[in-house]
């Protein structure tokens, strides 16, 4: 006997926008936080590779003695160096943002949000810009914009929802597949 088909499974998702025929539910804080802890390890791998080719490319460099040439270890130049130690550090952070960044505005779910079948959307008319995935990135305060659901539970958004205007919900296994997307 085959299973009945939902509404909720033949919904189009090609637009940032709900149908108002048919909602998805809004994701709760714990499906929330299983998604951050697998961005995060992400993440983490992310900022490794970063920072593993920055790294290489100034070992290089120290080796050469185009930087760095009055000291004789690479480790020792870099922790002597604020400057260098600074452009490290920023460069892994841009790749890590870039990470997120890529994602949101490619499909509207990072790696974890698609294991957990989650995805932004917007809750008005206005397109996902740029600019609101940056507020809603800056207003996540690393994460702790989060905590906001767990005392708005009927609302179920966090801190940076609310401010950039977006709502993360919970999309059905059919809804989940790209390939029903633009």
């Amino acid at each position: 006997m085959a299973k009945p088909q939902s509404p909720l499974d033949s919904i189009d998702v090609s637009s940032d926008t709900l149908s108002s025929e048919v909602q998805y539910p809004r994701a709760g804080f714990f499906r929330r936080v299983a998604a951050m802890i697998y961005d995060g390890l992400v993440a983490v791998a992310v900022g490794m590779c970063a920072g593993l080719v920055i790294l290489v490319c100034l070992t290089i460099l120290h080796a050469n003695q185009v930087i760095g040439a009055e000291v004789e270890h690479f480790s020792d130049f870099l922790t002597q160096s604020v400057l260098f130690t600074s452009i490290v550090q920023v460069w892994v952070l841009a790749w890590i943002i870039g990470f997120f960044m890529w994602f949101w505005a490619k499909g509207g779910q990072t790696i974890g949000m698609r294991a957990w079948r989650m995805r932004i959307f917007s809750t008005t008319e206005e397109p996902m810009t740029m600019g609101r995935l940056w507020l809603r990135l800056i207003c996540s305060l690393g994460g702790l914009g989060t905590l906001l659901v767990i005392f708005m539970p009927k609302q179920k958004q966090s801190l940076q929802d609310l401010v950039a205007k977006t709502e993360i919900l919970v999309l059905t296994q059919a809804a989940n597949d790209h390939k029903s997307w633009r």
